[in-house]
């Protein structure tokens, strides 16, 4: 019998607030996820599901890209990991009985949270233009829709196809050899708004857009700094690995604006001392940045290791290295005025951090979005390889860089092809195993896929997972780009905000979820997934599907493609779908690493790719060298009044799926609509703590971009910062503000002021 999905929608403008927590998980989190996953699995389905993530034969949780150990623990997943299963693997569901009883004008005025806590979608569905209601549809017939809409285009550019990053690889590779097949590279995916910064900055200077350290260097570190990331929130299981670092001897360094609990203290649930005794410190040296400066702060440590004696490793700069002299005489003449404005530090707690640098002979920077979402985010990571690269801490063991990605197969879709800028040798392959000439010009990325559907350009938007309405910045200016469209269709386990914004067209096609059995005629199918640390290993899921007739994500794309190409086309797209060792044998034969791809990831564990600067210190760059740069030292210009805003999540949430109202470690429960503003801030600008203003974004375009009805908390945020959740404040977001080079938006760096609460919220 399904379980009850709440029916009526909780407020979400009063929150209560509480004091910060001082350390993260132990028996809270535990219990959380306990309570969690009997109401929406009840408790013989939660035993069944939690027993198999992230283990060997098991399924990859639907969540981070955090790696698993070599030897898995009993619970080898988080708190949010729990929630993630828990709602894929919920017993509530969404059928046509609910879609005939709530118009699309209902439920668009439904908050997120609200739309993902209704259950699993069970059958395809139609919004056809004009109505008010989506309406069942059969399989047939939504593949011929979308047939009709793509052909009646002006040409395969008037599409685009966007991919979350939970896509398989398998259904990745046969999503973009569809797509190329059909004649575009307008691949947007969720990198382009999160980590795209990361591969542009890596593949500049080290060759290879990805991180190069495993879990193995992690624990053999000397000095670990986690820079712009709460793993407490974000990848909980990193906080297991930071602990074993630290009981091996590693230093801790955190850089972030604001304190966060699971760097401070982390009390390990698998364990005695977390659950009873007091954790585990984790941070020794706590700089609180100020936001977007960063840069600052690393050309600032790299001018004192390259004054100090012994502070540089010649040997490998003059052997592996290309650019030093210019980015030496750059990085010597750095002021100390201007980082110590840009980075609101004491400069003796920089003196402090390249102290002990100088001691550590292994060294391993962690960053995410807290880089990823400025204007400069891509100078701001190359100066953490020139820091890197000053002491020859890239390819050695125990150091390098780390990049924390979200989504739990976002790397894994782009080393498939999901880029919309790919290189020539990946379509050389690509056409020499397919027998086709794949288009060449560079397609659209997400924030460019917004513009061209504003603009008439494109017409036809495919997303392969994900909630793109609610993940992408300047939300009025997107909505209104999708309502342009002839056609949206969206490939989803669950509702939400995407599926109610529409074309004059609509379409969701529900799929099978990580947790599900994928049986096919051949048999049960299993999927693979790349971490964050280049592993690739199997998933297959092994709980009965929420209803019969379901298809798994690659089988919607084989038999989509079928619909669309005709019976004409030469591929196999029936063999692809009923047996994924076919698709992966293409793979082995077109990406690099992937040989013999089928027996390799069968082993326990899976296997790594290859990794020239980690592996043998060789660099694929356009010198054949790891590359130093010059970065102009920049940080933000805030006009004074105003403070410069970051996005970020609340711990009762994954990216934008919201599992609850509350975020336990800031002490704010019961509502999301928050900013958090330092004290001394508030106390200038006249913001009273526990009243309500709206938030107004500025930007050269003078549009006024409102945020209304945010209750005021007063918060331990870096001078000059404030922090609010997203997905509710990206209308804030200008889509034109974006980072150099990667095309980012600048989520983590915009400048607002505050106003009286219009009431806005509540005449919507």
């Amino acid at each position: 019998m399904a379980k009850q999905a709440p029916q009526s929608d909780p407020a979400q403008d009063a929150p209560a607030i509480g004091a910060p927590k001082r350390s993260a998980v132990g028996l809270p989190a535990v219990v959380n996820s306990l309570k969690m996953a009997n109401e929406q699995m009840g408790a013989l389905r939660s035993v069944a599901a939690l027993g198999k993530v992230n283990q060997h034969g098991g399924f990859d949780c639907p969540g981070c890209a955090w790696p698993e150990p070599d030897k898995p623990h009993t619970a080898e997943f988080c708190e949010n990991g729990a929630k993630a299963v828990a709602e894929e693997a919920t017993e509530r569901r969404i059928t046509a009985d609910f879609f005939a009883a709530h118009p699309v004008a209902e439920l668009a005025g439904r908050s997120g949270y609200w739309l993902g806590q209704q259950g699993r979608l069970t059958e395809p569905m139609l919004l056809e233009e004009g109505a008010d209601h989506y309406t069942p549809v059969p399989w047939e017939r939504a593949f011929e829709i979308v047939a009709e809409e793509l052909r009646a285009l002006d040409g395969p550019d008037a599409a685009a196809f966007y991919t979350s990053g939970r896509t398989s690889n398998e259904a990745a590779f046969a999503y973009q050899l569809f797509a190329r097949t059909l004649g575009t590279n307008n691949l947007p995916d969720c990198s382009n708004m999160c980590h795209e910064s990361s591969g542009s900055a890596l593949v500049e200077t080290l060759g290879v857009g990805k991180g190069s350290v495993s879990l193995k260097d992690l624990y053999q570190a000397d000095l670990i700094i986690v820079a712009g990331q709460n793993p407490g929130t974000n990848h909980p299981r990193m906080l297991s690995a930071l602990e074993r670092a630290k009981r091996a001897g590693a230093t801790i360094v955190s850089v972030n604006p604001l304190p966060e609990a699971g760097l401070e203290r982390f009390k390990n649930p698998q364990h005695a001392r977390g659950l009873v005794g007091p954790g585990t410190k984790l941070t020794d040296l706590f700089l609180q940045i100020r936001l977007g400066g960063d840069l600052a702060l690393f050309r600032a440590v790299n001018q004192l290791l390259l004054n100090a004696a012994d502070g540089i490793d010649r040997a490998f700069i003059d052997e592996h290295c290309h650019g030093f002299e210019e980015f030496a005489a750059e990085a010597k003449s750095t002021d100390r005025e201007a980082v110590l404005a840009a980075t609101g530090l004491p400069w003796a707690q920089i003196e402090q951090l390249a102290e002990l640098v100088l001691k550590s002979r292994k060294v391993i920077v962690c960053w995410a979005m807290g880089l990823t979402q400025h204007k400069h985010a891509v100078p701001t990571i190359r100066e953490v390889v020139n820091f890197l690269l000053l002491r020859g801490n890239v390819g050695r063991p125990g150091a390098g860089v780390c990049p924390v990605r979200g989504h739990s197969n976002v790397q894994g879709d782009r080393t498939m092809g999901i880029f919309e800028r790919p290189t020539a040798g990946f379509l050389d392959a690509l056409g020499r195993e397919f027998g086709f000439e794949p288009p060449r010009h560079h397609g659209f990325d997400s924030v460019e896929t917004i513009r061209a559907m504003r603009d008439g350009r494109v017409k036809v938007f495919f997303a392969m997972g994900g909630n793109f309405v609610a993940a992408t910045p300047d939300t009025l200016v997107t909505e209104a780009a999708m309502r342009r469209c002839r056609l949206t269709v969206h490939v989803s386990t669950k509702l939400n905000r995407s599926h109610l914004v529409t074309g004059a067209r609509a379409l969701i096609l529900p799929t099978l979820g990580r947790t599900d059995r994928d049986r096919t005629a051949r048999g049960d199918q299993f999927v693979t997934v790349e971490d964050s640390m280049g592993i690739v290993h199997s998933s297959q899921g092994r709980l009965r599907p929420p209803a019969d007739g379901l298809l798994s994500e690659t089988a919607i794309v084989c038999r989509l493609a079928r619909a669309v190409l005709g019976a004409a086309d030469p591929l196999p797209w029936e063999e692809f779908a009923a047996d994924y060792d076919l698709v992966r044998d293409r793979i082995a034969r077109v990406v690099p690493g992937f040989e013999d791809f089928n027996a390799k990831v069968r082993r326990p564990g899976g296997f790594a790719l290859p990794h020239g600067p980690r592996d043998s210190r060789t660099f694929p760059t356009a010198t054949g060298k790891a590359n130093f740069t010059v970065n102009p030292l920049t940080a933000p210009e805030v006009p004074a009044g105003r403070l410069l805003l970051q996005t970020l999540r609340s711990h009762d949430q994954y990216n934008t799926t919201v599992y609850g109202l509350d975020d336990r470690y800031r002490g704010i429960t019961g509502g999301r609509r928050v900013v958090l503003v330092n004290p001394a801030d508030a106390a200038e600008l006249g913001l009273t703590e526990g009243g309500y203003v709206d938030l107004v974004s500025e930007w050269r375009d003078g549009v006024e971009r409102r945020a209304p009805h945010f209750k005021v908390v007063h918060y331990p945020v870096a001078r000059g910062g404030a922090a609010a959740y997203y997905p509710e404040t990206n209308v804030l977001v200008p889509l034109d503000s974006t980072a150099e080079i990667s095309n980012t938006p600048t989520s983590k760096a915009v400048v607002i002021r505050f106003e009286a609460d219009s009431g806005l919220l509540e005449a919507r």
